[in-house]
């Protein structure tokens, strides 16, 4: 009798196959743009909206099927859609969470409706919510670096406001920065984010990979920049970690990243927890 969990003696020939170099090339791509954002998204106290955004495409993914449009196409447009609402009205962190809560529970039913009206959309919503990393084509990784070389030209444009503006925004809009604008930036950032991670881990885990790791990363460091790069490190870890593992013992690699993702943040909150 064999068990799920087996050890396979065969693992390394597992991590050589195309598709798995396609996760370990993908991995690397995002855990750039999810460490980066990560560390924004704690001091901005917008977890709760970084969390939401990746609900918010849902419509868009499953309208997408109805229309016979690529899903990540319109995941993205609802996720930006409703990144530059939130930005727009949620002036402060409680107006935020508002609006945030407010989207959420009408891109969710809208979510659902569409699904209902199609058994493909209903079907596409499993892979929406949970994703599948080893099914990521070479022309995603594409995209997945073309989105984060932007991503790094802008963040080196607006770095000092977005960080002095989400380090202490009283201040911030006293010296002059435009909060509104950075507001609007950083969701709408936070929306390319969250469209290019989707396909690998879902949106019901998206969380592990763009706050956990950046949350880890803030325990363990002092200054914003090495926060960044911890963060993007950490993120990193827990992916390739979780493909490693995945290949060695047949599980969901899913699972093993934000179970890596976690266990790296308790540990961090044991020992750092007088900090």
């Amino acid at each position: 009798m064999t068990t799920q969990f087996a050890f396979d003696p065969e693992w390394m020939s597992v991590l050589t196959a195309p598709f798995m170099v396609n996760a370990i090339e993908a991995g690397l791509l995002i855990a750039v743009a999810a460490g980066i954002m990560g560390y924004f998204t704690i001091t901005r106290h917008s977890t709760f909206a970084a969390h939401a955004l990746a609900h918010i495409g849902l419509p868009g993914a499953t309208g997408a099927v109805l229309l016979g449009l690529p899903v990540s196409l319109g995941l993205g447009a609802f996720a930006l859609g409703g990144a530059l609402v939130i930005g727009a009205l949620g002036k402060k962190v409680s107006e935020r969470e508002i609006a945030t809560g407010t989207v959420l529970a009408f891109a969710t039913g809208l979510g659902m409706f569409f699904a209902r009206l199609s058994s493909s959309a209903s079907q596409q919503m499993q892979s929406i919510l949970f994703g599948s990393i080893l099914t990521i084509t070479d022309n995603q990784i594409i995209g997945f670096a073309i989105f984060d070389a932007l991503l790094l030209v802008v963040v080196s444009l607006v770095y000092r406001p977005l960080l002095f503006s989400s380090l202490d925004e009283q201040v911030a809009r006293a010296k002059g920065v435009p909060i509104g604008a950075m507001n609007v930036l950083f969701m709408a950032i936070m929306a390319g984010v969250i469209t290019v991670a989707v396909p690998a881990v879902g949106t019901l885990l998206i969380f592990a990979l763009v706050v956990t790791p950046a949350a880890t990363a803030s325990i363990v460091t002092r200054s914003p920049f090495a926060a960044i790069i911890v963060s993007c490190v950490l993120c990193l870890v827990s992916i390739w970690g979780g493909l490693v593992l995945s290949a060695m013992f047949p599980t969901p690699p899913s699972f093993v990243i934000v179970t890596l993702s976690t266990a790296m943040w308790a540990i961090a909150k044991i020992i750092f927890r007088n900090r």
